[in-house]
């Protein structure tokens, strides 16, 4: 049997790229919503598991089933041992002859490498956008201006800071954090 296993991060990522490539050539398939960097994959597990001698696990792509080069390496190895082969469609590599396994260790390595690289180049596109003043998280619940008046109503003891926080429409922690944080600027 060809048993495909397709992985999608998110829910909200779309399985169906992975589903029209691997449905034509799969007996099966069992889909996952899960980064590849969790601790338990649940259905990737069941999938191992469910295998015998003589089948074929698909997958669209190597990213989609491993976490890195050494992880991909070591399942194939144990596939072969179990006579499983491994076919990964988007590279046309099937660890099931010698000249496939050495694409597929080639490939792994390449693929770690892009992973790498991406999560290199992001970094340095973040620390760039905070060289230029970039704020990433979400907007402050009240701006500076608010901030101040508020400070000064407090001060002055005409307000609580619960109904003060009531009419910025924010709770009262974020309020006096606020507060704190103007201070500090």
């Amino acid at each position: 049997m060809k048993i495909g296993y397709l992985r999608v991060s998110t829910e909200d990522q779309n399985e169906n790229r992975q589903i029209d490539a691997l449905l034509p050539i799969c007996d099966e398939m069992h889909i996952e919503k899960l980064s590849a960097v969790a601790k338990c994959r649940p259905i990737f597990e069941a999938v191992l598991a469910k295998l015998k001698k003589g089948d074929t696990l698909v997958v669209w792509s190597l990213d989609r089933a491993f976490r890195s080069t050494v992880e991909a390496i070591q399942h194939a190895e144990k596939l072969r041992e179990r006579g499983i082969d491994f076919h990964i469609v988007n590279l046309g590599a099937d660890t099931s002859t010698a000249d496939g396994m050495l694409v597929f260790t080639v490939i792994a390595a390449m693929a770690e490498h892009e992973r790498k690289r991406l999560s290199e180049r992001t970094k340095q596109g973040l620390e760039a956008a905070r060289k230029r003043g970039v704020k990433f998280g979400p907007k402050p619940k009240m701006s500076d201006r608010q901030i101040r008046n508020a400070k000064v109503k407090l001060e002055k003891g005409e307000i609580s800071v619960a109904k003060l926080a009531r009419y910025y429409g924010v709770h009262p922690w974020t309020l006096t954090r606020s507060i704190k944080r103007l201070a500090e600027k």
